[in-house]
Formats: C-alpha cells, sequence, structure tokens
C-alpha cells in the first residue's frame, strides 16, 4: 500500500526535536509523501511550545515545499480522568489533535483499568482525532475496549514508527501493536500512520509500520493514510 499521509511529527518548537518546520516539510516531499502533521507538544511537557505558540500557528502557510503541512498538538494526558493541557476551544480551532501518556506528565504506576479509563475519556473529546502510540507497555491498557472506544467516537487509533524501532525506550511495542491492529481487524477500525519523527531525516520514515501492516495482512481500507479522502473526516481543519 501507499501511504501518503505522517499524521505525527514534531519540529524544533516540540523542545527535544532537531529540525525547522521547513525542512521537515521538505525532507517529506521528498519521500513522496503529499501531507505532513506537525504536532507539537504541548504545555506540560518540560521545555515544549506554550499556548500563544499554538494560537499563532495560523499565521503559517499551510503548503510547504510542494505538500500540504497540518498543524496541530501532541496534548498530553495527565491522569486517568483524561484532563489535558490546552483548553477545548483552541484544540478545535487546530488541524488536528494527537493525545498522548508520557511519563514525565502522567502517574508511571497507574493500573490497567486508570490507564484504560483515561484513553475512554480522552476519546469522548470530539476535538481529539487521534491516540498517540498506545502501545507504550509501560502504561497496560485494555485493548478491545480501546479499540471499540475508537469505533464509537470515530478516533484514529496510531500506528507510530518511532515506537516500533527496536532499542526504543517504549516497551512490547510490536506485540502490543500486532493485538491493536488484529482487533482493529476484527472490528473493521481505522488506523492512522505516524513517523513520530523529532528530526527531518525521520519525517514520513514509515519503514517499521510498513513491515508490520504487511506481518498481520493489515487490509488497505482502514488505513486512512492512504487517501486523503479518507483521512479528511478525522481532521478538525475539515469537519463541519
Amino acid at each position: 500500500m501507499k501511504i501518503i499521509a505522517d499524521t505525527h511529527a514534531h519540529s524544533l518548537m516540540s523542545g527535544h526535536a532537531y529540525s525547522t518546520i521547513r525542512e521537515m516539510a521538505r525532507s517529506a516531499a521528498t519521500k513522496g509523501i503529499e501531507i505532513l502533521a506537525l504536532t507539537e507538544h504541548a504545555p506540560e511537557l518540560e521545555g515544549s511550545c506554550k499556548r500563544v505558540y499554538f494560537e499563532n500557528i495560523k499565521v503559517v502557510p499551510r503548503e510547504l515545499e510542494g505538500i500540504q503541512v497540518l498543524f496541530g498538538a501532541e496534548l498530553n494526558i495527565l491522569d486517568s480522568e483524561g484532563h489535558l493541557d490546552l483548553p477545548p476551544q483552541l484544540c478545535a480551532s487546530l488541524d488536528i489533535i494527537v493525545a498522548s501518556i508520557h511519563g514525565l506528565c502522567y502517574r508511571s504506576n497507574a493500573s490497567c483499568e486508570e490507564n484504560t479509563q483515561a484513553y475512554l475519556k480522552v476519546m469522548e473529546y470530539p476535538y481529539v482525532n487521534v491516540i498517540g502510540h498506545p502501545d507504550d507497555g509501560h502504561y497496560p491498557v485494555d485493548f478491545e475496549r480501546l479499540v471499540l472506544k475508537a469505533k464509537e467516537t470515530h478516533t484514529l487509533l496510531e500506528v507510530n514508527n518511532s515506537s516500533l524501532r527496536p532499542g526504543g525506550f517504549r516497551i512490547h511495542t510490536h506485540e502490543n501493536m500486532m493485538q491493536i491492529l488484529k482487533l482493529c481487524k476484527k472490528y473493521k477500525v481505522p488506523v492512522t500512520t505516524a513517523s513520530d519523527a523529532h528530526v527531518d531525516v525521520d519525517a514520513a520514515n514509515f519503514t517499521y509500520v510498513e513491515q508490520l501492516l504487511e506481518e498481520c495482512e493489515f487490509p488497505e481500507e482502514l488505513v486512512v493514510t492512504t487517501d486523503f479522502e479518507k483521512l479528511k473526516p478525522y481532521l478538525n481543519r475539515y469537519k463541519k
């Protein structure tokens, strides 16, 4: 299958990433991608953007280096109650919102039930489009409930290339993502593809994503990033 969109990547504005917006777009364009989403880390992650960055991002062109660039945020899920670190009205004004658990912003010893509840509550927010890297074994989750909630709320679950990279800091990602994909096949739940790049050479890098999708024989019709018309309904930018 041909993946034409990367729905989660970071420029140097995220604080621990290393390339400019234009460098990220240029690198993605060289890989034949059509859409790149720059989803900078939200304020609770140390060193990242302040709220004013997201409020002002509308001044940046949505076409750079010959591709369409979406601007959004990767929100931090803060607790099992599903609290996030940017206000709803601002989130709804951004092109795309990814919500993720990061250890620096979330209690590391939370139970499987608490982690599951966190995701379920976050997916009820209409402006949250994607659950980022739900494969991290540091935060065990009831995958069946996760997938069924994604189906109910029309939220995309992410296949994250950075998570799947050998030697990464997340754990059990391959087997966890395999379980998620099998459930998505069973219940016909769409997924999205993400490089989670923090440097330009990794933008639109789907090496491990493509290997995993092939390994589990995942159907192309459930990968929304193979056709922009399939992706559009999941983006705040195109919601009516």
